[in-house]
């Protein structure tokens, strides 16, 4: 079945602001919460997962500016193999106050990148920090525009933030140098209950001041001075497959930011801009360029010859060619997107007029062309018959 268009999933024009989105979002997903239609969990729980696929797009500039360009294929990097799923959901913070604590969310958030949306549960009922993955980096890099044909192998250089190895990430001298956290008292996390009427509600968070891992920093790593992170530049290789088009984005897979606690990389997100090449441009897979024709080869015919975007190659001109003709050169185009069938190179001629002619050769072109005498104004009979 053929996806739906994300925003007509969430029922909102191609010009909704991030906010009416996440108005609309908020609205659907309580309206479609599978805790709430026992009726139809299975279909509840489809359309509940559809709905969150199309927010994370949209509620994310960037994943909805390549969106907007490239439909599906713009986004598509951003999930696994087999498409979204819960562990690509980043905005669960955006339900938490909506649908509060449920056993459907519980096991669909915990599996998110972030942790998801109530953290894990331990054995016993204990709640444990979730693993925080790391944060994508995104960047860009110019290659020739023969590369949109060949493709490219180039190097990219990352600033990027890791785990300190000193401290294993915690900001503590050798990684021990830690104390029970007072507010939490090790546990993580912090409990908060308020009575409403005859109703008593009971929250449970992260505690701010350890930040979930029940611990505190007695003494500083003297190499992250305290951060747990050290900043650095490597250097990658980048490889940009034949057919990839202008601003089309390459991701990295786990070469983004290092979780601070250890957790999984974010990933790199490259973008892919072409050197400009004037003798060319490109529609999909066909390329077009032009080509000037001296008067001769236009009348006469013969071959010329023609810049490809790999090379050169030899055109073949027929006698009697007239101005912006077009010719094709099958197999000189673009190729599919790592894919071996190219499209075609179109070209279109232009016809050079000789400039600053003798009278001697005016003459000539006359008797050739059959064109009116300078001086009786009458044609003669040339290389294309009598004119009257």
């Amino acid at each position: 079945m053929a996806k739906k268009d994300y925003y007509e999933v969430l029922g909102v024009p191609r010009a909704a602001t991030p906010e009416e989105i996440k108005t609309a979002y908020r609205r659907l997903a309580r309206e479609y919460h599978p805790d709430l239609n026992k009726g139809n969990p299975k279909v509840a729980e489809e359309k509940f997962k559809e709905l969150s696929e199309a927010y994370e797009v949209l509620a994310d500039e960037t994943k909805r500016q390549r969106y907007d360009a490239a439909g599906f294929s713009g986004v598509e990097t951003d999930f696994g193999p087999g498409g979204f799923n819960w562990q690509n959901f980043t905005h669960a913070g955006d339900l938490e106050d909506l649908l509060g604590s449920s056993d459907f969310l519980r096991q669909v958030f915990s599996q998110s990148a972030g942790g998801g949306l109530f953290g894990s549960f331990a054995g016993g009922g204990r709640w444990a920090r979730p693993e925080i993955r790391g944060r994508d980096v995104e960047a860009s890099i110019r290659v020739p525009f023969s590369a949109a044909v060949t493709g490219a192998q180039t190097a990219i250089d990352v600033p990027r933030t890791r785990p300190c190895a000193d401290c294993r990430g915690t900001g503590a001298r050798n990684g021990t140098a830690l104390e029970t956290c007072p507010e939490c008292h090790g546990s993580g996390q912090i409990r908060r209950t308020s009575t409403s009427g005859f109703t008593q509600l009971i929250s449970i968070g992260e505690c701010p001041r350890c930040h979930g891992s029940g611990q505190r920093i007695k003494e500083r790593c003297p190499t992250c001075r305290g951060s747990g992170r050290l900043h650095e530049v490597r250097r990658l290789e980048v490889s940009v497959p034949p057919g990839i088009e202008e601003g089309a984005v390459l991701r990295l897979t786990g070469q983004g930011e290092g979780a601070p606690t250890g957790g999984r990389a974010g990933d790199l997100f490259v973008q892919v801009t072409f050197e400009p090449d004037s003798r060319f441009h490109r529609e999909g897979r066909q390329a077009f360029t032009e080509v000037m024709l001296p008067l001769p080869v236009a009348l006469l015919g013969g071959e010329v010859p023609v810049p490809t975007i790999t090379g050169e190659a030899s055109l073949r001109i027929p006698s009697g060619t007239q101005p912006e003709r077009q010719f094709r050169l099958r197999g000189e185009g673009f190729p599919r997107l790592r894919g071996s069938d190219r499209g075609d190179l179109i070209v279109t001629v232009h016809v050079e007029l000789p400039e600053n002619l003798t009278p001697r050769q005016k003459e000539l072109l006359r008797e050739a062309l059959g064109a009116p005498t300078a001086t009786t104004g009458k044609s003669k009979s040339g290389i294309f018959g009598r004119r009257s």
